[in-house]
């Protein structure tokens, strides 16, 4: 066990999409560890980004809660499968010290099948139809918020598919096909929004 350990995470998830199709599951952390020597460091650093990553990028494809659990209990081997590709930007290190900005992206199809696995409810699709995308909700009033809307999405024709429910904040679908129209007719009804690794995230 180490005696003396520091790590700072900051923005994950940060690859915008605006295309219909399914973007890469790519997300960055930085990271500043200390720990006895520089190549544990740097092992407990790729360790803690994984995780963070995989915790970030995957939580808006899933129940947070189920996902947040086995992510923390899983072995770094397992979720090493999970990683297609990373890559290292500003590293620096001492005796002791290791930090940098790492980049990491998801294999898709391990991913879900990983999540099925550890029974993770998730709706992260194969990539390949591409036909729904995942929409982040966050309401100061949910009642007025969600009414607004469901009524919005049926003026425009739209369906939408609600997934998860916690608190004021609501994961649903809508198909990729109106994600045009429906982003208009939020924006016009004055909600705020960001396309954030291909989920929209709309608050008000």
């Amino acid at each position: 066990m180490t005696s003396m350990k520091k790590i700072l995470f900051a923005c994950c998830a940060v690859v915008f999409c605006v295309a219909a199709h399914a973007s890469d599951l790519s997300g960055v952390a930085s990271v500043n560890v200390t720990s006895d020597t520089a190549a544990a460091a740097k092992d407990m650093a790729f360790d803690e980004a994984r995780r963070q990553i995989i915790t970030d990028v995957l939580g808006q494809y899933s129940i947070p809660d189920q996902l947040n659990d086995v992510v923390k209990n899983a072995k770094s081997a397992d979720l090493m499968n999970l990683i297609a590709a990373s890559s290292i930007d500003g590293e620096q290190q001492s005796d002791t010290t290791y930090s940098a900005n790492i980049s990491m992206t998801i294999d898709r199809d391990a991913a879900r099948t990983w999540m099925t696995e550890n029974n993770i409810q998730n709706w992260l699709t194969d990539g390949n139809a591409g036909d729904r995308f995942v929409v982040q909700i966050v309401m100061t009033d949910k009642l007025a918020g969600w009414m607004e809307l469901r009524r919005i999405a049926r003026d425009e024709g739209i369906d939408l598919s609600t997934k998860y429910i916690n608190g004021n904040q609501i994961t649903a679908e809508v198909p990729v096909a109106s994600r045009s129209a429906f982003t208009i007719a939020i924006r016009e009804a004055g909600w705020r929004y960001a396309d954030q690794n291909g989920v929209l995230h709309i608050i008000k």
